[in-house]
């Protein structure tokens, strides 16, 4: 190996080590008992039983993977049918599977946005949107956090531009579980004509009466041009997807966008998986004042154990404990305790606001909170 590569490599990571933020991998065993509070199978899907019998059903009769890209044979009726039931389900009229939330994203704001459009981007979305917009040579300008106040003044000062403006923002924030209002951003939407790129991979199952989201919890179905959303997350499964209400947008991706074509697809009994998933969170409309009450009495009972967390009601709760040793240092506490927790540290995060990101599932039960809350003060006497 070349040495200076070698050198280069050891005091990068020499660097990470030092502040306590280097990241290490983990195998975790099947055989682990600890309560999850780490993973995103927030309505608990993932082991479902109709859940995996579709999934199991689909390798028996399409094989363990796709075998190819999806404009080769990779792509299957099973993957159409997803698509097809995701777009009528969020009320699009067009949808297109990916293989990862990371690739949708990056494929959707790289490969749209060109040089001499404008992104106007919320200061906190994901890194695969600002890795989209990075590489699309469009203009950036990111708004505070959620201020949409910030970006309506943002709309305003844009002169008019030969190009296309785009609106880019996630429906609940992966690090902080919080929102911005999408009925107001609908409204700006209608009053200064851009294009609004919606990410609601964190809201999917867990909003909505039918579960599709955040649109349709907050009144604003289908309000914006393109969404993305994941198959992992809520829905139990693997891969993702892009909704739009034109055949364009499809179209493009299909043809230019290289997360899509140089791929081996995502496997069909991922998509199976998918497909029973939709079905159950649609019959789970009842469950979800349970869902929202779990997640105000986790944040409630934080709270009145001294604790500061933001109030709300979706599955992301940040435990924002600042620097980065004391976040490593409650995060082996907790892991000790029984529960699987990750310490979210910078560059995740922005400086000194290291993390134990809680993520509720459905179902934990008030024990679980109370033997949570005695390991939290534990750490902290």
């Amino acid at each position: 190996m070349n040495a200076a590569l070698l050198q280069r490599l050891r005091q990068s990571l020499a660097h990470r080590e030092g502040s306590s933020l280097r990241r290490k991998l983990t195998a975790r065993a099947s055989s682990d008992t600890r309560v999850n509070l780490a993973d995103n199978d927030y309505l608990g899907l993932s082991r479902d039983p109709a859940v995996v019998a579709a999934g199991v059903a689909a390798l028996h009769e399409w094989g363990a993977s796709s075998s190819a890209s999806p404009l080769v044979t990779g792509y299957t009726e099973i993957h159409q049918q997803l698509e097809q039931t995701l777009a009528a389900w969020q009320g699009y009229a067009h949808g297109l599977v990916m293989n990862t939330g990371f690739s949708a994203n990056s494929a959707v704001l790289g490969g749209l946005p060109k040089k001499g459009d404008l992104i106007l981007a919320d200061r906190l979305v994901h890194a695969s949107m600002l890795d989209g917009i990075m590489a699309s040579g469009a203009r950036l300008r990111r708004f505070a956090h959620n201020d949409l106040d910030a970006l309506e003044l943002m709309l305003h000062e844009e002169p008019a531009l030969d190009g296309v403006i785009f609106v880019v923002t996630e429906s609940v924030y992966s690090m902080d579980g919080d929102s911005p209002d999408l009925k107001r951003l609908a409204s700006l939407r209608k009053r200064f004509g851009f294009c609004w790129v919606l990410d609601e991979a964190h809201a999917t199952g867990w909003y909505g009466a039918t579960g599709s989201g955040l649109q349709e919890e907050q009144g604003a179905c289908a309000a914006a041009d393109i969404v993305v959303g994941t198959l992992g997350k809520g829905l139990g499964s693997q891969g993702a997807y892009v909704l739009s209400h034109a055949p364009e947008v499809r179209d493009a991706l299909i043809n230019f966008a290289g997360e899509f074509v140089y791929s081996t697809y995502l496997a069909p009994s991922c998509a199976a998986a998918a497909l029973a998933a939709v079905d159950r969170v649609k019959g789970m409309s009842a469950e979800r004042s349970e869902l929202y009450a779990l997640s105000q009495a986790w944040r409630d009972g934080l709270v009145e154990a001294g604790f500061a967390v933001p109030s709300g009601d979706s599955p992301i709760i940040p435990l924002i404990l600042g620097d980065s040793d004391v976040t490593l240092k409650y995060a082996t506490a907790l892991r000790a305790a029984g529960f699987m927790v990750s310490a979210i540290r910078p560059p995740t995060v922005p400086v000194r606001t290291g993390r134990i990101r809680i993520s509720l599932r459905r179902g934990l039960s008030p024990a679980v909170l109370s033997s949570f809350i005695a390991a939290l003060k534990g750490v902290s006497a």
